[in-house]
């Protein structure tokens, strides 16, 4: 279903039938996501006032939905996305909802934190999934990747965009509101994302492929072909999520203020969206697997260098250039991962780098708390930048099947994939 053009565009990846509906629908939503988290601490600080039981009901909610969102994409994989992903949704929705009506003084701190854990459990991975959508509407090499890039450039506005869409809620009404703001985008978006005709081409893997979350039982070497793209991701996750942390203690050393702060990191994320827009553009000679190192050495190097900053200017400007190598990497990751294993295990495949991301950037945050505390904050910089660069060193293993990596022959197979989509509905997405 890709479009044949020589010199494929970010536009020309939007005129793809249904790419816009079905994209739209999937980032209504993924706000949830970028709202639920500073919503719900919110909810809980000020029902209890307890910051300890609010950390505690948000290391719960985040854990069970960072480390079984393989196993919920399992699911998916396995009986698709009407099947599965719609019921995980109104459930979480349906969860948080309860959430949203315990907050309130009186609560057993008990209550909160089990139905907290129990939302986290069923957040449907909206993400992976729009990836693997991706990946059957754009067999093309050059589009998917140019799809890539914009998924990932506007996920990162989400998570920007979210917590200012909360703060603007606060201010006239209950954080509450919020958390019942989230569970109405997460049920909306997937009702509207699962009825495209787009995600109606995911076709289930069944019962015969595997039903566990584990990467290499779908197919010769598909576990080890997973390696690289998930240890590169859950590298990168650590070093990004040391930065928070770094350019506060950065700027505590020189009595810059805590508005600086916000500077630094804006600078990771504008230098994140341009190298993904960048990236995706760009027609690489070089396979992904010979990428991928490269872009994750760039992301150590450049934190590395960051240590050294004399100032605030060249902070600024080493973090951004840290931030160009970040979401290329994670883009490259997802392309690694969708080309590494079967159809039917596509989904599994992006959440292990999903899952990956978060992990690492839970990891890190714990252990630059420590390091900050006994290393001479340039050290830090460094041994943060060390892990991304020493992902790099990952080699990358070919599954025994690969999939096409030009875009003419990827082009070729567009039509086994448009015959499955109603003829009716593609006239009114192009």
């Amino acid at each position: 279903m890709s479009t044949p053009l020589s010199r494929p565009s970010y536009a020309a990846v939007l005129r793809v039938p249904h790419a816009r509906r079905t994209f739209s629908a999937a980032l209504v939503g993924r706000l949830s996501y970028g709202t639920v988290s500073l919503a719900l601490m919110l909810s809980v600080t000020r029902s209890t006032g307890s910051y300890a039981v609010a950390g505690l009901v948000m290391a719960l909610f985040g854990a069970t939905s960072v480390f079984l969102s393989p196993y919920r994409a399992s699911l998916v994989d396995r009986h698709g996305p009407r099947r599965a992903l719609l019921p995980m949704a109104l459930l979480y929705a349906t969860l948080l909802c309860v959430l949203a009506a315990a907050c309130r003084p009186g609560t057993p701190e008990a209550v909160l934190a089990v139905t907290a854990g129990l939302a986290g459990a069923c957040t449907p991975p909206l993400g992976p999934t729009m990836r693997a959508v991706w990946a059957e509407l754009l067999p093309d090499r050059l589009l998917l990747q140019r799809a890539y890039s914009v998924d990932g450039v506007a996920e990162e506005l989400l998570f920007v965009s979210g917590p200012l869409l909360v703060g603007g809620i606060v201010a006239v009404a209950s954080p509450v509101v919020g958390v019942v703001l989230s569970a109405a985008l997460v049920a909306a978006g997937t009702l509207a994302f699962v009825t495209s005709p787009a995600t109606a081409a995911l076709r289930p893997a069944g019962r015969g492929k595997s039903d566990g979350p584990a990467p290499g039982r779908g197919g010769p070497g598909q576990g080890r072909a997973l390696l690289q793209p998930v240890v590169v991701a859950a590298g990168v996750g650590v070093s990004v999520s040391a930065v928070d942390l770094l350019v506060v203690a950065f700027a505590g050393e020189r009595g810059l203020g805590d508005g600086t702060v916000a500077w630094v990191l804006a600078a990771l994320s504008v230098g994140s969206a341009v190298g993904g827009l960048v990236n995706g553009a760009v027609a690489w000679s070089s396979p992904t697997r010979a990428r991928l190192p490269f872009f994750a050495a760039g992301v150590g190097l450049c934190l590395a260098a960051a240590g050294l900053a004399p100032g605030l200017g060249t902070l600024v400007l080493a973090v951004m250039c840290a931030g160009l190598f970040v979401a290329p990497a994670l883009t490259t990751a997802y392309l690694i991962a969708d080309e590494s294993v079967a159809p039917g295990f596509r989904v599994r495949a992006g959440a292990w780098c999903n899952t990956a991301v978060n992990a690492g950037m839970s990891a890190g945050a714990a252990v630059v708390g420590l390091l900050v505390e006994r290393l001479p904050l340039p050290v830090c910089f460094a041994v943060a930048g060390a892990v991304a660069a020493a992902a790099a060193l990952v080699p990358g293993y070919r599954r025994g099947a690969a999939r096409p990596a030009g875009g003419v022959k990827g082009a070729a197979q567009s039509s086994s994939v448009s015959s499955e989509l109603p003829a009716s509905s593609a006239s009114s997405e192009s």
